[in-house]
């Protein structure tokens, strides 16, 4: 599922991992809003500082929605094991019930999750034999299986084998790359956002184009944009603030549309109405709304193109979230900007990246909300 080895990975929705320090697992942090439980702390406070879960440290990956009052969080260990905590709202946790959890809870007994992808009304997981499941409200169909009801636990999507998943935080729509490199969307498509050129809604995977070369994925509301592995960047669905970099607003593509001529991309990541990238050189770039300073350059003036944030190369990781990001420099460091709350121990807006805490060994940020996780080493 790597973009560039060693250069950091992304799981879709902008779930960014850095090389690994070593054969253990994390340390799980989190921070932000708290509602339902979501940040894992056995409460509802929320926190305005980083906070350890607990003391364990074979965390692995980790995944967070935060919309709509189903602010949730998933995490898989160092041994397959899948855990879910937060609201569970049509039982989008996967635990067969519908009763919220404000600390860490094992989906089933499996060992062999891969990652995982927690949307707005639903949630998706990859296992090692890269089989798709889903779970959660069904609304458009957003869980693949050609229609239903709601799911409280995981459910095979079709027997296709899969790399990537990425449900929309905002809207009840999804995203997957196959292992053979196809694109494939479902659920609504009121923007054109499942790539059909047309604005149909899809209860079924279906795929986007006929090419096989697509790498990774990020999305958010109704926006998806997208990797190749010739390092193009692509984007189509909701465009109302310049988020799919197109140098235009206000209208929506229901195909993909290349960014530019660029073939430097590395990463991605998308939030509310904003999208953020990472190239080759280090630099990061960021587009869309920026009404609360998320794009990170200083002002609340929106931007229709990729835009460089500083003039720095050494920008690894980049996270989205409602109207916020989080990153990681090459250096272990870990940086935020957007709307208060951001860990800083106020709630204060910052329209510039600042640097939370003094760490250095920051592996993985996740931020699909108002609130915030994070890995490191012990």
């Amino acid at each position: 599922m790597a973009i560039t080895i060693g250069s950091g990975i992304t799981f879709g929705g902008g779930i960014s991992i850095l090389p690994d320090y070593g054969p253990t697992g994390y340390q799980l942090w989190t921070w932000g809003s708290n509602t339902a439980g979501a940040l894992g702390l056995g409460d509802t406070l929320s926190r305005s500082s980083p906070v350890q879960v607990g003391a364990l440290t074979d965390w692995l990956t980790i995944s967070n929605s935060g919309v709509y009052g189903r602010d949730r969080s998933l995490a898989i260990k160092l041994d397959g094991t899948l855990w879910a905590w937060g609201s569970n709202y049509t039982g989008i946790l996967g635990l067969s019930t519908t009763i919220d959890k404000s600390s860490p809870v094992q989906v089933g007994a499996l060992t062999t999750w891969l990652s995982t992808s927690a949307g707005g009304y639903a949630t998706a997981g990859i296992k090692t034999d890269g089989t798709l499941w889903t779970w959660g409200g069904n609304n458009f169909g957003v869980l693949g299986l050609n229609g239903g009801p709601y799911l409280s636990s995981p459910v095979q999507v079709g027997s296709l084998t899969w790399s990537i998943i990425s449900m929309f935080e905002t809207t009840a729509c999804a995203a997957a790359i196959r292992t053979t490199g196809s694109l494939w969307a479902w659920g609504y498509n009121a923007s054109g956002q499942l790539g059909q050129n047309n604005t149909i809604n899809q209860s079924s995977p279906v795929q986007v184009g006929a090419l096989t070369n697509w790498s990774t994925i990020a999305t958010y509301n109704n926006q998806i944009i997208s990797i190749k592995t010739d390092g193009t960047l692509w984007g189509w669905g909701q465009n109302n603030k310049g988020q799919l970099g197109l140098n235009t607003a206000y209208l929506s593509y229901s195909s993909p549309k290349q960014v530019g001529a660029l073939t430097s991309w590395a990463t991605i990541s998308c939030s509310r109405m904003s999208s953020y990238g990472i190239k080759t050189d280090g630099t990061l770039w960021s587009w869309g709304s920026s009404n609360y300073g998320q794009l990170g350059l200083g002002t609340t003036i929106y931007r229709s193109s990729p835009t460089q944030v500083g003039s720095l190369t050494t920008w690894l990781a980049i996270a989205g979230g409602q109207y916020s990001a989080t990153a990681i420099k090459t250096d272990g460091t870990l940086w935020t900007w957007g709307a208060g709350g951001l860990g800083f121990g106020d709630i204060i807006d910052r329209s510039s990246p600042v640097q939370i805490g003094a760490l250095t060994n920051w592996h993985s940020v996740t931020g699909r909300g108002y609130e915030v996780l994070a890995l490191k080493p012990a």
